[in-house]
């Protein structure tokens, strides 16, 4: 996935039988997906183009120009969609996109590395951090809580994250 490129949302399915879209929405305001038109799939080719929606909840019941019926809307279930970077409202001081923590180091409050992150997850019970510790290590998650990430330091391109059995 280009970096320039931020995850908006994903298509759970059809709605209905003339062809809508139930979009699982990951911005702030689900409509905003209706309001960006175009969106892409993640290696930049476009992907649908809404025509308008409604909200539901975290979701988007929306129409497609590339989309007639439940056949073809349903056949797009699973489609990641993704909006230019340029395309989002720049994040206020002190606040930034999740898209920003991938490659960020992990280290704890003593300055022990944990490694950096390699994706954002988020699996309907909060976001989770995916952390590569390097050296053919396997990856582990990280809940992104402020209990467990007190810090995001996006100058330095670091967070400091306390190990979660040290938390409990």
């Amino acid at each position: 996935m280009s970096a320039a490129l931020i995850l908006v949302g994903r298509v759970a399915g059809a709605f209905g039988v003339r062809g809508e879209l139930r979009i699982t929405s990951y911005t702030e305001a689900p409509l905003a997906l209706v309001a960006y038109g175009r969106l892409l799939r993640e290696d930049g080719t476009p992907a649908l183009t809404l025509t308008g929606g409604r909200a539901v909840k975290d979701a988007v019941i929306g129409r497609a120009e590339e989309v007639a019926t439940r056949e073809q809307a349903e056949s797009l279930r699973g489609l990641r969609l993704f909006v230019p970077r340029g395309a989002l409202p720049e994040p206020e001081e002190d606040e930034f996109y999740l898209a920003d923590l991938i490659g960020m180091a992990a280290e704890t409050p003593e300055g022990e590395r944990l490694g950096v992150v390699k994706s954002v997850q988020n699996y309907r019970a909060g976001d989770l951090l995916e952390i590569d510790p390097g050296e053919g290590q396997p990856s582990w998650m990280l809940p992104f809580t402020r209990d467990v990430v007190p810090e995001v330091l996006l100058g330095e391109r670091r967070l400091i994250a306390v190990r979660p059995e040290e938390t409990e």
